[in-house]
């Protein structure tokens, strides 16, 4: 006579349990699908850039995050790097905007 709860899941009692230590083994799985997949990429990726940042002398040729392409013309030990972008304009810029070091004579092919 009921139409909303089958007669079969009404009187089937109470659910039976799993395994407590299911909860546990689940959530470490999804722990290390976490780390191998996000963290420990990211990390890698930081650690290239400080690389990167690390090894910027005058001279080299750099690509900024903002799409600036330049010579290097002075690197300063507070964190910044002096850009030329041609004869006449020259930018400052924090060393961690540097998105890459390109080849010599990249600047000329453009």
């Amino acid at each position: 006579m009921s139409f909303f709860i089958s007669d079969a899941v009404a009187a089937a009692g109470a659910p039976s349990q799993g395994s407590p230590y299911s909860l546990v083994i689940m959530l470490v799985v999804f722990g290390l699908i976490f780390y191998f997949m996000i963290l420990r990429p990211q990390q890698k990726r930081a650690k290239e850039h400080k690389k990167l940042m690390e090894s910027i002398s005058k001279g080299d040729e750099v690509l900024t995050s903002g799409g600036l392409v330049g010579r290097v013309t002075k690197v300063s030990d507070t964190g910044y790097v002096s850009i030329a972008l041609n004869e006449t304009n020259e930018v400052v810029i924090k060393r961690d905007f540097v998105a890459a070091v390109l080849p010599k004579g990249t600047m000329k092919a453009l």
